[in-house]
């Protein structure tokens, strides 16, 4: 089976584990994960600059390093990842700004990529949100 996982949550919100633990359990019984794609506060996950607490796992660098691995399409809302202060270096650039942030893996794009990778996916599957 196809799956698009889309994140709405922070990387610290109980969903953004879940969404991380399910996408690790859907590579592991053989299915495919078409795309990820963060929106709203999902795009914190994205983040090279969160820092957990010691006492908690840092879900920022695993979501990092499970796109990294598996060589996912890892998408971020550009909109909703401005808004938030996630930049590539591109966006730094042009908006005059003194950092990127975005963590390597990701990449910046709108939201058709949302409607492309429901359409490519046998399923969409949502974490977070209002």
């Amino acid at each position: 089976m196809k799956f698009a996982i889309a994140l709405f949550a922070p990387p610290h919100a109980p969903s953004s584990r879940r969404a991380l633990r399910f996408a690790q359990a859907a590579l592991e019984g053989g299915h495919e994960i078409v795309r990820l794609f963060f929106y709203q506060d999902g795009v914190h996950s994205a983040s090279a600059n969160v820092v957990s607490s010691q006492d908690e796992l840092d879900f920022s660098s695993e979501w990092s390093r499970f796109v990294r691995e598996h060589r996912l399409d890892g998408i971020v809302c550009i909109a909703a990842a401005l808004r938030r202060g996630v930049l590539n270096s591109e966006e730094a650039q042009r908006y005059d700004r003194p950092a990127a942030n975005l963590a390597e893996g990701w990449e910046l794009s709108g939201l058709g990529q949302l409607h492309e990778a429901a359409q490519l996916a046998d399923r969409l599957v949502c974490f977070g949100g209002n």
